[in-house]
This record gives structure tokens, sequence and C-alpha cells, in this order.
């Protein structure tokens, strides 16, 4: 995965799609359809509402909520804020820095995750996967040691309400994508807007 440095940053408005791999280059899973709400040039929110994902085993299923998404270019972690009517769950990728591309925003998943449930429950899941994959891929030390701390960098965003756990984090980005469908619903998803 080559990052596009030289590429233009998608605007606000465009629809990118987001690719996750294996630490072995496999595909493991893309999701087609992600508005932007906000580039810079270390991190880049979007908002996905029942877009389509496929799956490495070709399965197709669309998203069932809105879902605000945070990517960033130094931290070994992306976050999924899922608006639902009960609250707002996190899910939280151990996964790599994206790279950009003209195909996709693109990053390796470590199968490891938080989940954050509308009460505030947090379960650290997939453990088991991690280890299976650690072992069957033999992802070096370094891997190893980035995603541990990683996982403790996370927890205390959850806890500090840093970011996108914060309540107004979600109110601002979601409010922002309900304000920029309105531009765009009357284009064609698949049309030059797309990067």
């Amino acid at each position: 995965m080559k990052d596009g440095m030289n590429m233009q940053l998608p605007k606000e408005g465009d629809y990118i799609a987001i690719q996750s791999y294996k630490h072995d280059g496999s595909f493991h899973r893309t999701w087609r359809d992600t508005m932007v709400l906000k580039t810079s040039e270390h991190s880049i929110i979007g908002c996905n509402d029942h877009t389509l994902v496929t799956e490495s085993d070709g399965r197709r299923w669309v998203t069932r909520e809105p879902a605000l998404v945070y990517f960033h270019k130094h931290y070994w972690f992306n976050i999924v804020a899922m608006i639902r009517d009960t609250g707002v769950a996190y899910y939280c990728n151990l996964a790599s820095p994206f790279v950009l591309d003209k195909e996709a925003l693109k990053y390796i998943d470590y199968d490891l995750d938080i989940k954050i449930f509308p009460d505030g429950e947090k379960r650290l899941l997939d453990v088991d996967e991690y280890a299976a994959h650690a072992e069957k891929w033999n992802y070096p030390e370094e891997i190893d040691r980035i995603l541990r701390h990683s996982t403790h960098e996370l927890i205390d965003w959850i806890n500090e309400q840093k970011g996108p756990f914060s309540k107004d984090y979600v109110d601002i980005w979601y409010k922002r994508y309900h304000e920029l469908v309105p531009k765009n619903n009357k284009k064609s998803r698949n049309s030059k807007n797309k990067i």
C-alpha cells in the first residue's frame, strides 16, 4: 500500500471508498461510499450511511445506521461512531495508520477491536484471532509492541472522552453530514466527485 503523497486530498462532500487488508496483504473488506467531512494533513473524518460493504469472500451487505469514521496517519487505530436510536456505539479497530491513493483510503486491520456500547461498557474483541494471525503471519515484535501501546492509548482516549469520543464531536460532524447531503444527493456517487 503506497501513500499517494502527491495526490490531492479529497474535498469536503467527496465520496471515497475505504479498504482494509490483512498483514499478508490480502484483501479484507471494502466500504463503497463514505462522504468526506474534513481532511487535514494527518486525518480524515467521514460519514457513511447505509453503504455497501464487500467482504473478502465476496459476501455483500449494507450498513444499518449512519457512522462517523476517523482515520489518522500517526495513530495505529481508527474509530467508527455508530449513531443508533439507543445512543452512540463505537467500534475501534487496532490498525495501521491509513494511506490514501486514487482508489481508496487503505489500512491494515490487526484483528483487535474495542467496542464501546451506548451505556459506556467497553469490550476488547478478537484477542484469539489476533493471536492466531500473529502466529500465522509472524507479526514482528515491533508490531505487537505498537499495538499494545496503541490499545492503551485508545483506552485513554475513551476514558478522557477525547476526539471522536466526545459528545460534541458526534453532534458537530453528524450535523455537518446533514448539511452536505442536500448539496450532493443530485450527483451520482460514482460521478467525478468520487476520488
